[in-house]
C-alpha cells in the first residue's frame, strides 16, 4: 500500500511541477535563454478584451458573387455562340441571376450547347419573332447557393491571409452564422490601416484601351458598345487634390490577379516604390500572349476599378512579370502587395459592427478579474478552514491546484483568455469546493457512525465520488455544448469551464484522497480534523 502510494505521489507532483514550469513564461519574462529549447515557452493568450485591439463584424455581400458567377457565364457563352457563327443580337445579364439573350439562326444548336456545356442555366420561355429567339437563361437554385457559399469559405481565408501577412498576433477569424466573418485582432496599433486592409477588394484586371474611341463622346454618356469608362486617381504633388483621368477602355478582361503567384514592394531608379508582380506558369504563358499579340496598344491596369497605369506595349513579355505603378508611399505599396499576394475577395465585405478596446481598458479588466478571483479564493479559503479545521486545509491545497492546472492547461493548448473565460475559472473554484465539501460531509457522516478514520476516509470517497462525476459531467456536457454552438466570448466562458472542470475531478478525487492516505496510514492516528 505504502509503495503504491508512494508512487501516486511521485506522479502527481510531476504533474503539478510541470504545470508550474508551464505558467512560468507568463508570470515573469525573466528566463534564461535556454528555457525555451528545453521547456515551453508559451504564455496564456489574451483576448481583445483583455489586451486591447479591434472587433470587426463583417457581412459578405454573397448575391454580388452570384452576379459575377453570371457575368463569367455569360461571357463563356459569348464566346461559345461566336465560335458556332450564330448572330447574336443581344447578351445581357439580368436581375443577378438571369441572362437575356437574343440570337437568330438554328435553335437546336443553342439547345445542344446550353445541355452541353451550360447545364446550370435553365431557360424560361423562349419565344420566336420573324426569326429572332428571344430566351431568358436562369441559374439553377443549386449553382447559386454554390456560388455564394465558395464566395463566403474564399472571403474568409483571404481575409485570414491578409490579417497574418500584416502581422496581427493571436488573431481570430470565424464564420458567424451564415454570412458573417468574426474578426478580432488584439493588440493592433493602426485600425484604419487594418479595416482599410481587410475591406478591400483588391481585384486586379488588364485590359485593353479602346485606341479608336472617342474620349469626349464618352464622357458625354455616348459610350461605343463592348467598352466601358474608368479613371485613374492622380493626386497633384503641389496641392494634394485628387484629379480624375478618364480612360475608354474595352469591356473585354483578358487577364485577372487570379494568375499572380507573388507580389513585391520594389523600387525604381529614382528610389520611388512600385509593386512588382509575378506570375504563376499559367499566368505567365497567357501574359507572353497577351503582351504579343498586342504590341504598340495599351494595356491598362485595374485594381477595382481604378486605373493604375496604363503602359504601351512594347514588345512580348516572358519571364512572367509586370509591375504597378503610381503614386504610392511604401505603406500603400506594402498594403496592396499583401492584398494582391493574399488574393481578391470573391465579393465586396462590409462592416456591420465595429468595436476598439484600449489596452488601458484591458488592462483594467485583467485586475479587476484578478482582484474576483483573489477575493472569491480567500473567502473560501478561510471558510473551508474554519469550517474544517485541518481537512480544510487539504481542500484549500486542491483548490490553489485547481487555478495552477487550469491556466497551465490553457497556456499549453495556447488558448486564449478572455473575460468570461475569467467568470468561468471562478464558476470552476466555486465548483471545485463543491465537491471538496461533499467528501467532507461524507466523512463526517462516517465517523459519527463510529468507524475508524481510515474506513471513514474509504467510505467517503466511494460515496461521493459518484455524486461528484454526475455533477460536474453534467455541467462539462453544457460547457462543450456552448463552446459548440456559441461564438466569441460564450466559447470564452465555456473554454476555462470545461478545463476547469477536469482539474477539479482530478484534484478534488485523487489529490486530496493521497493526501489523507498519507496522514491516516501513519501509525498511531486515532482521530481526524474535520
Amino acid at each position: 500500500m505504502l509503495k503504491s502510494l508512494k508512487w501516486k505521489a511521485i506522479l502527481y507532483a510531476a504533474i503539478t511541477l510541470f504545470a508550474i514550469l508551464l505558467l512560468m513564461p507568463t508570470v515573469t519574462s525573466q528566463l534564461p535563454q535556454w528555457w525555451s529549447k528545453v521547456l515551453p515557452s508559451e504564455k496564456i493568450h489574451q483576448g481583445l478584451d483583455l489586451q486591447g485591439g479591434m472587433y470587426l463584424l463583417l457581412g459578405v455581400e454573397a448575391d454580388k458573387a452570384v452576379e459575377s458567377y453570371v457575368e463569367q457565364k455569360k461571357n463563356s457563352l459569348g464566346d461559345r455562340l461566336k465560335e458556332l457563327n450564330i448572330p447574336v443580337g443581344k447578351l445581357e445579364r439580368e436581375k443577378g441571376d438571369r441572362i437575356s439573350l437574343e440570337f437568330s439562326g438554328a435553335k437546336e444548336k443553342v439547345d445542344n450547347l446550353l445541355i452541353q456545356q451550360f447545364p446550370t442555366l435553365h431557360q424560361l420561355s423562349p419565344t420566336e419573332e420573324g426569326g429572332i429567339w428571344k430566351l431568358q437563361l436562369i441559374l439553377d437554385p443549386k449553382e447559386i447557393e454554390y456560388a455564394k457559399k465558395r464566395a463566403i469559405d474564399q472571403a474568409l481565408e483571404v481575409i485570414r491571409n491578409r490579417v497574418d501577412q500584416f502581422g496581427v498576433s493571436e488573431p481570430e477569424i470565424t464564420l458567424q452564422g451564415i454570412d458573417q466573418i468574426l474578426v478580432q485582432l488584439p493588440g493592433i496599433t493602426d485600425p484604419e490601416r487594418a479595416k482599410n486592409l481587410i475591406e478591400k477588394t483588391a481585384f486586379l484586371e488588364f485590359k485593353l484601351m479602346d485606341e479608336e474611341g472617342n474620349i469626349d463622346e464618352a464622357l458625354k454618356g455616348q459610350i461605343p458598345e463592348g467598352d466601358l469608362l474608368l479613371y485613374q486617381k492622380s493626386p497633384d504633388p503641389q496641392t494634394g487634390a485628387i484629379r480624375k483621368i478618364p480612360f475608354l477602355l474595352k469591356e473585354k478582361t483578358l487577364m485577372t490577379g487570379g494568375f499572380i503567384k507573388d507580389a513585391r514592394v520594389a523600387f525604381d531608379q529614382f528610389h520611388e516604390p512600385y509593386v512588382a508582380l509575378e506570375f504563376t506558369d499559367d499566368g505567365a504563358k497567357l501574359f507572353e500572349h497577351i503582351t504579343g499579340t498586342n504590341v504598340k496598344k495599351r494595356l491598362a491596369i485595374i485594381l477595382d476599378n481604378n486605373v493604375y497605369s496604363a503602359p504601351v506595349i512594347q514588345e512580348k513579355i516572358a519571364g512572367g512579370r509586370a509591375q504597378i505603378t503610381g503614386s504610392f508611399d511604401m505603406k500603400e505599396a506594402g498594403d496592396l502587395a499583401i492584398v494582391l499576394r493574399s488574393g481578391a475577395l470573391p465579393t465586396p465585405v462590409k462592416i456591420l459592427e465595429e468595436r476598439t478596446v484600449g489596452p488601458s481598458l484591458g488592462q483594467d479588466s485583467i485586475n479587476q478579474g484578478i482582484i474576483s478571483i483573489s477575493i472569491s479564493a480567500l473567502f473560501v479559503i478561510l471558510f473551508m478552514i474554519i469550517y474544517y479545521r485541518a481537512s480544510g486545509v487539504i481542500a484549500d491545497i486542491a483548490l490553489i491546484l485547481n487555478v495552477i492546472l487550469t491556466l497551465a492547461t490553457l497556456a499549453l493548448f495556447k488558448a486564449t483568455l478572455t473575460l468570461p473565460g475569467i467568470a468561468g475559472l471562478v464558476l470552476s473554484v466555486g465548483m471545485a469546493v463543491d465537491a471538496n465539501i461533499l467528501i467532507h460531509e461524507r466523512i463526517k457522516e462516517e465517523l459519527r457512525w463510529g468507524k475508524t478514520p481510515r474506513a471513514a476516509i474509504d467510505q467517503g470517497y466511494h460515496r461521493a465520488f459518484i455524486t461528484i462525476i454526475d455533477s460536474n459531467l453534467t455541467t462539462l456536457i453544457a460547457g462543450i455544448l456552448l463552446y459548440q454552438f456559441g461564438t466569441g466570448p460564450v466559447r470564452g466562458f465555456a473554454v476555462t469551464l470545461c478545463i476547469g472542470i477536469l482539474a477539479n475531478i482530478f484534484t478534488a478525487v485523487y489529490i486530496t484522497r493521497i493526501i489523507f492516505d498519507y496522514i491516516t496510514l501513519r501509525p498511531g492516528v486515532k482521530r481526524l480534523s474535520i
